[in-house]
């Protein structure tokens, strides 16, 4: 059986592993058994933490409107101003609630006053 030479195809794999882990320190982008080993652990992590981002922007969003809720005695609760914008059919997510909550109050007084009556 004849030899291939696989210089050519091995050394663009490894340069295209060594470009997404330029920014890594030390054996992490030099040596190339390590590298391979950090860029599918640096992929694992991001994949992950996308999902986790999502999770702590929500509980964020809950957090601020929580706080001005009880603050201003808009609803004793975050809770029970979210139940009843459901029961209202006032459909506005989270964000831009809390979006509302920290840039113009009074918008907020409005819309939990649309609620009560």
């Amino acid at each position: 059986m004849t030899r291939v030479r696989r210089g050519y195809t091995a050394r663009r794999r490894r340069t295209k592993i060594r470009l997404f882990a330029s920014t890594f320190r030390g054996a992490h982008s030099r040596l190339t058994r390590t590298t391979i080993q950090q860029k599918i652990r640096a992929l694992v992590s991001s994949y992950r933490d996308r999902g986790r981002q999502k999770r702590n922007f929500r509980c964020l969003w809950i957090t601020r409107i929580n706080a001005v809720t009880r603050e201003n005695k808009v609803f004793h609760s975050y809770s029970r101003l979210i139940h009843n914008l459901y029961k209202k059919q006032l459909l506005i997510n989270r964000k831009i609630l809390a979006q509302i909550a920290i840039s113009n109050k009074n918008c907020l007084y409005l819309i939990s006053n649309k609620i009560i009556k």
